[in-house]
């Protein structure tokens, strides 16, 4: 094993096995990476140093000069910061706890044939480390001088996986850049961690990509994420996890979705950075869109312009909705022909080195606004900008209250042009079905943790997107029917005055017939 310092005792037995089996895959491990690092040559592009290939399997500073600096773990993310998280978490466990989460798994489209890894959310939160097939586990030591030790685990190198998928990182260099007090092999995971949970009184665990609308999971089902490599069998790991009575089992991403809350000022310019790149890409979008254009043909212009400035993916499937497609809330087919005359709205954005972006675009198609168009456009970004405005925490609102209040504010503006609301809400709802916004940050809605009827609070960042949607029903003027319109923006929460995180994407109809028309000196690219 590679570790900064001896690690405690654990059960002589379990340990006896760790160790022999730790030694042995350390010598091929060390091996191939210093195969790999033979293998490796320095490449200077522009001032920037590079290992070609690498021998990493994530950018660090030494291959990837270019995207990380040296104190950072991942790009934007110092590796303090990881430790403060980490040191965070355990300060608010009681004592004796203990600390279990894995990484993601790759997923398959199709027998061997591989989505893009991204990994999992707590997993990166906690670590920075981003390959498959890993793990971390944290035991709480008040003693120590982090107060916490650190247990890192992962596949390490392998040369013969390595010619067919590139470059996994060693053990030594997990040590070295990811801040574990301890790495070693994967395949002794199954019986570290059974010698730590023997002694521990808390035991803080959640399966991967774990959502309220997955059904309840058993702790026996951690066999799928964990055994990869088959050290424990189906019965050693029921053993294992019905040793543990139900006060010792607690959830782990409740206490580590309550840190997620609050971002850091590394992650606020990080996400300042995404929606910075997203807002461009709504701007030359508009740009580009015409009459004739398929919505599908738009939503891959949307995010090229995003990957060209060095977006991972998009945060999540892009809603391009042409007229009367507007109304579906997550219309996401974008195979239709955006028609002379229609509006378009646009719900995409990019994630940028781990964290997400949200923003909501709507615009005419020709470029320019019908009166009626105008009008209905008007009363949205009215109330949005009102909205925003109560985005302090001194506001002491609550997602929920701020919603009330956009509820209000619309069906007074709406009101106001000729809509009548004989039902009272009943009827808006018809008209506004959704939530105002929502948390965002590593994930798009990163709220399942966080209590909506709680005041905001600094250092959030929440979208504001109220949305009016006219079906064609006779209770609704007419001018105004099959028109969805949606404006929304990424606020980050001061105490006293928000920031706008989306400012880039224009949303006042003169900047947007401006940037569709060409006026404002865009191309389309």
């Amino acid at each position: 094993m590679f570790a900064r310092s001896l690690p405690l005792p654990t059960c002589p037995r379990a340990a006896a096995r760790a160790a022999s089996s730790s030694r042995a895959a350390l010598t091929v491990s060390r091996r191939a990476h210093t195969t790999a690092r033979c293998n490796a040559s320095a490449v200077t592009v522009n001032g920037h140093s590079q290992l070609k290939p690498t021998i990493y399997g994530q950018p660090l500073a030494p291959s990837h000069a270019h995207l990380i600096r040296s104190e950072e773990t991942t790009p934007g993310i110092p590796q303090k910061d990881y430790d403060i998280r980490r040191r965070k978490l355990m300060e608010n466990l009681p004592e004796g706890s203990l600390v279990v989460c894995v990484a993601g798994q790759v997923k398959y489209m199709s027998g061997l044939i591989f989505y893009k890894f991204r990994q999992s959310s707590d997993f990166w939160y906690l670590t920075g480390f981003d390959e498959p097939d890993a793990a971390v586990i944290l035991e709480k030591r008040p003693s120590s001088p982090r107060g916490y030790y650190m247990r890192m685990f992962s596949v390490g190198t392998d040369p013969a996986k390595e010619k067919w998928d590139g470059a996994r990182t060693c053990q030594e260099d997990v040590v070295q850049y990811f801040g574990a007090d301890e790495a070693e092999p994967i395949s002794v995971f199954p019986s570290v961690l059974r010698s730590l949970v023997a002694n521990a009184s808390h035991v803080y665990f959640d399966l991967p990509s774990q959502s309220k609308r997955t059904r309840a999971v058993s702790p026996k089902s951690l066999l799928k994420y964990l055994s990869s490599s088959g050290a424990m069998s189906r019965t050693e790991y029921d053993s294992l996890f019905d040793s543990l009575s139900s006060n010792t089992r607690k959830a782990l991403a409740p206490e580590v979705g309550r840190l997620r809350a609050i971002k850091s000022k590394h992650e606020q310019e990080v996400m300042r950075q995404a929606a910075d790149i997203s807002a461009r890409a709504h701007n030359k979008t508009m740009r580009f869109t015409e009459p004739g254009m398929t919505e599908h043909t738009v939503a891959a212009h949307f995010e090229y312009l995003c990957a060209r400035e060095g977006a991972q993916r998009p945060a999540y499937v892009p809603v391009v909705a042409s007229g009367p497609n507007g109304l579906i809330i997550h219309y996401t087919s974008n195979n239709q022909l955006i028609a002379d005359g229609e509006m378009v709205l646009i719900d995409a954005g990019c994630e940028y080195n781990g964290y997400a972006s949200d923003i909501t675009r709507t615009f005419p198609a020709n470029g320019s606004f019908t009166s009626e168009q105008a009008t209905l456009y008007n009363v949205v970004l009215t109330v949005q900008k009102r909205l925003i405005d109560l985005c302090t925490e001194s506001s002491a609102m609550s997602i929920v209250q701020i919603h009330r209040e956009s509820c209000n504010m619309l069906r007074k503006e709406l009101e106001r042009i000729g809509f009548h609301f004989p039902l009272g809400a009943g009827t808006l709802d018809a008209l506004y079905p959704h939530l105002v916004g929502h948390p965002v940050g590593i994930d798009l809605h990163e709220s399942n943790h966080m209590d909506r009827h709680e005041p905001i609070k600094e250092g959030m960042v929440i979208t504001i997107e109220p949305g009016v949607y006219v079906p064609p029903l006779p209770e609704f003027p007419k001018a105004f029917h099959n028109v969805g319109i949606r404006i929304e923006d990424e606020v980050l929460v001061r105490k006293n005055h928000p920031e706008v995180l989306s400012a880039n994407a224009p949303k006042e109809i003169a900047d947007i017939e401006g940037s569709c028309q060409g006026l404002l000196g865009l191309t389309p690219f």
